[in-house]
């Protein structure tokens, strides 16, 4: 009996000390604001959204000009029974000149059309920004919670070898099938440790190597703790006004962007009320004649006219033309109505899990760690003292692990959270013109 307490003894003073140790130093690495910024400088959809714009530029100076005027050659009335140039009177060497003009305003409006398309594309950049660090924070967080969460569970690992030694030794030390029992319940939790160690070393390296997509590589991430800022969080916390909230998913790049593309569908309908006006065209030629077979001289013809055509018939072309046109313009705007939809509804739903998370963390931090705590070293305590069972100590050593794994869970949910918010909140710092901000 004496040998038994004294392994009990020493049990407890091994899980005080390892219990004690700190959980892993923190390593120098990648933290998610250099991740993001990471990201966002190797994306190469922004640089092709740069190229589209600089072309939907180009494209309309060139669709703000007049169409190339056409010039045309020719003999006009020559003989054809001795092809001799002086013979008739009315043969003349021609030379024309021919210029379209636009219908209506129909020029500038179809550079107005690129305009808005070239500056759709800073609105589009500006949104695909705040993608990107959503899902580059949502993958470095990922990894994060995976790598931490084996921290922990390698720091209490120590403690559960030690529970297998000193279970080795309590049953060396006194028979019973209960001592039996107790050494392979420590080499179980030890299994299991190990096997929940590989799984998430698993599901690190996998969100790693989803990172490394956006980064180049996959990186080594910082161990710091992550504490992404709230836009708008006094307001955010403090109870949304309706009439705030739609402002500032009116400013969101993904909104705004829509708009852009409103704002074209509108030209478009410009463009074909344009085409029930006619098409004007100018034209002159000069015509010039040879002498007569006498030698006298002829004079030479100059001519000028006017062309237009008449569109008549509109019901089945013009007519057509600008309902399709309304028609796109206005599903534009449904376009727009349920983007601001799906942001409100994004947006509600993750401040109320934001207020969930909140709530469940400050339970953790300020009731349920301490009481698993407390409960582990009650147990302990129970078994040094002969009046507790060995199983109770290791079951209350895996709850209290389990606890402190729970609330790394619930702290980086809580800042996936807040990443998602952020980007529904993107409109309350948006840069002019959709450039990025740091």
């Amino acid at each position: 009996m004496y040998a038994v307490s004294m392994v009990r003894a020493t049990l407890a003073a091994g899980v005080l000390l390892l219990a004690g140790a700190p959980a892993s130093l923190a390593a120098e690495g990648l933290n998610l604001r250099e991740a993001v910024a990471l990201a966002r400088q190797q994306d190469p959809w922004l640089e092709g959204s740069r190229l589209r714009q600089e072309a939907l530029a180009a494209s309309g100076v060139a669709a703000g000009s007049l169409p190339d005027p056409v010039i045309s050659l020719g003999a006009a009335n020559l003989p054809t029974n001795t092809f001799d140039f002086n013979q008739e009177p009315m043969t003349q060497l021609k030379v024309g000149l021919m210029q379209t003009l636009p219908r209506g305003d129909s020029l500038a409006l179809d550079q107005r059309r690129y305009e808005v398309l070239g500056e759709q594309q800073a609105h589009l950049r500006a949104d695909r920004r705040e993608q990107v660090a959503l899902t580059v924070a949502e993958l470095w967080l990922e990894a994060y919670r995976a790598q931490r969460s084996v921290q922990l569970i390698q720091a209490d690992r120590g403690l559960f070898e030690y529970l297998v030694d000193v279970a080795r030794s309590s049953y060396s030390s006194a028979a019973g099938s209960a001592r039996q029992q107790d050494v392979i319940r420590a080499q179980l939790e030890l299994t299991r440790l190990d096997e929940r160690i590989a799984r998430l070393r698993e599901g690190r390296d996998t969100a790693l190597a989803r990172l490394g997509e956006w980064l180049g590589a996959s990186p080594v991430i910082d161990d710091a703790s992550p504490a992404i800022p709230l836009r708008g969080a006094d307001q955010v916390r403090a109870g949304t006004d309706s009439e705030w909230l739609g402002r500032i998913l009116g400013e969101h790049p993904a909104v705004t962007g829509i708009e852009q593309t409103i704002a074209a569908g509108e030209v478009d309908v410009e463009l074909a009320r344009q085409k029930y006006k006619p098409q004007w065209g100018l034209n002159a030629s000069y015509g010039y004649r040879e002498d007569d077979p006498m030698g006298m001289e002829r004079a030479d013809f100059f001519s000028v006219g006017v062309s237009f055509d008449l569109p008549l018939f509109t019901g089945r072309r013009q007519d057509r033309e600008l309902q399709s046109a309304t028609a796109r313009a206005e599903a534009s705007r449904t376009d727009r109505a349920l983007a601001l939809r799906g942001l409100r509804g994004g947006f509600e739903t993750e401040r109320a899990r934001l207020f969930q998370l909140e709530s469940r963390l400050d339970l953790y931090s300020e009731r349920l760690l301490r009481q698993m705590h407390e409960q582990a070293e009650a147990a302990l305590a129970a078994y040094t003292a002969d009046d507790g069972d060995f199983a109770e100590v290791v079951r209350a050593r895996i709850d209290e692990l389990n606890a402190r794994v729970e609330a790394l869970d619930i702290h980086v949910e809580r800042q996936r959270t807040i990443a998602r918010l952020n980007y529904y909140l993107a409109g309350l710092d948006t840069a002019p013109a959709g450039e990025e901000q740091p």
